[in-house]
C-alpha cells in the first residue's frame, strides 16, 4: 500500500507562467525518467534524476542541498507513476515544497510549450527505436537460455540446456520459426559441488529421460503467434503455437510469450511455462505409469524458462 503524501499538482500553463515570472530560476525542475530519455527530450532548464535508480535521492540531494527549495518533478504522462513516486520519495525524505507537473512531458508537449533535446519532435511515449520490424531473424545461440526445473514432493532440481541454432520470421504481426536444442548440453545447477550432480546429469541423458544417445537434438517449430498489441512491454504479448519434436515424438505446445526489441536491438522472446514430459515418452517416476514408486516419484510437469535472442538479417 502506498503512503499518503501531500504534494501540489501544476498544470503546464501554471508551470509555464512560473518559469516566465521566475527570472532567477530558483525553481528546480526534475525530469524523473532515465538519462537516455532525458537526453532526447526534456523541459527547458530541467535537471535529470531517474526515479528508477536506487540513488535517486542522492541525485536530488546533489541538485538541491536545501530541503526547503521548491522542486517540481515530472515524468512521462498521467498513465505513468514516475513523477508521483518521485514526489512521494521526496516528501518522505523531508522535502517540504514538492509539486508534480500534471500530465508530464506528454501534456506539456500537447500544450505547445518548448522542449529541448536531440529528438523533441517525437510525440509518443512509445520509442520507435524499440519497435520490432518485419523480416528474418537469426537466432544467436550464445545469448539464448533454456532453464528447466523438475520436482517431486520433497525436492526440486534445476539446470539448463543450450540452443544450438534456428531462425524467426516476423511478418504482418505474426511470428514463425524454429530453434534446435542440443540435448547433450543438459546441465544441473543446484547440485554443483555435490557428487550426485554428475549422476543426475547421466540419468537425465539416459533412456529413462531424454535418451540423448538416440535423440541428441530436439526441435521447437513455431507455427504461429497471435500478438496482443494492447499488452504492456513487461507483460506477455503473444500466444505462441508450436510443435516440439523431442525424443522422437511430436506434440503441440502452446504458451504465452513476451516478444520485444531488447536494448541490444535484437529480438527477445521470453516465456515461462510448464509442460507434461510424459507426452514425449518420458514416463520415469510418473505414477500414471508406475506403482509403488516411493522415493523415485517425479512430477509429470517440467517448468521451462525460455529466452530466445535473434538478430535481424533480412
Amino acid at each position: 500500500m502506498r503512503h499518503a503524501h501531500s504534494f501540489k499538482k501544476l498544470s503546464p500553463e501554471d508551470l509555464h507562467t512560473l518559469l516566465v515570472d521566475n527570472k532567477e530560476h530558483a525553481l528546480l525542475i526534475i525530469d524523473t525518467l532515465p538519462n537516455d530519455h532525458f537526453s532526447k527530450v526534456h523541459l527547458p532548464g530541467s535537471k535529470n534524476a531517474c526515479v528508477f535508480e536506487m540513488t535517486f535521492l542522492d541525485q536530488v540531494k546533489a541538485l538541491a542541498v536545501e530541503i526547503s527549495r521548491p522542486i517540481i518533478v515530472y515524468g512521462a504522462s498521467n498513465n505513468s507513476l514516475d513523477s508521483r513516486t518521485a514526489a512521494e520519495k521526496l516528501s518522505m525524505a523531508g522535502y517540504s515544497d514538492v509539486s508534480v507537473l500534471d500530465g508530464g512531458i506528454e501534456r506539456w508537449r500537447q500544450s505547445n510549450y518548448p522542449l529541448e533535446g536531440t529528438n523533441t519532435e517525437h510525440g509518443s511515449n512509445e520509442d520507435p527505436e524499440r519497435l520490432l520490424t518485419d523480416g528474418k531473424y537469426a537466432i544467436l545461440p550464445e545469448e539464448c537460455r533454456i532453464g528447466w526445473t523438475g520436482r517431486n514432493a520433497n525436492s526440486s532440481h534445476f539446470g539448463t540446456v543450450n540452443v544450438s541454432g534456428g531462425n524467426i520470421v516476423l511478418r504482418e504481426s505474426s511470428i514463425q520459426g524454429s530453434l534446435t536444442i542440443d540435448m547433450d548440453s543438459i546441465e544441473n545447477i543446484n547440485l554443483a559441488g555435490n557428487e550426485l550432480q554428475q549422476l543426475l546429469i547421466s540419468h537425465l541423458k539416459s533412456d529413462d529421460f531424454f535418451f540423448v544417445d538416440a535423440f541428441p537434438a530436439a526441435r521447437l517449430d513455431i507455427r504461429g503467434g497471435r500478438f496482443t498489441h494492447q499488452a504492456f512491454p513487461t507483460q506477455p504479448n503473444c500466444e505462441i503455437t508450436s510443435t516440439l519434436d523431442m525424443r522422437g515424438l511430436q506434440n503441440d505446445l502452446t504458451f504465452q510469450a513476451t516478444v520485444v526489441k531488447g536494448m541490444d536491438n535484437h529480438l527477445h522472446l521470453s516465456a515461462h511455462f510448464d509442460m507434461d514430459r510424459t507426452l514425449w515418452g518420458i514416463s520415469y517416476g510418473s505414477s500414471r505409469f508406475f506403482e509403488h514408486l516411493g522415493m523415485h516419484a517425479v512430477f509429470d510437469d517440467i517448468s521451462i524458462e525460455l529466452l530466445v535472442v535473434a538478430k535481424q538479417n533480412g
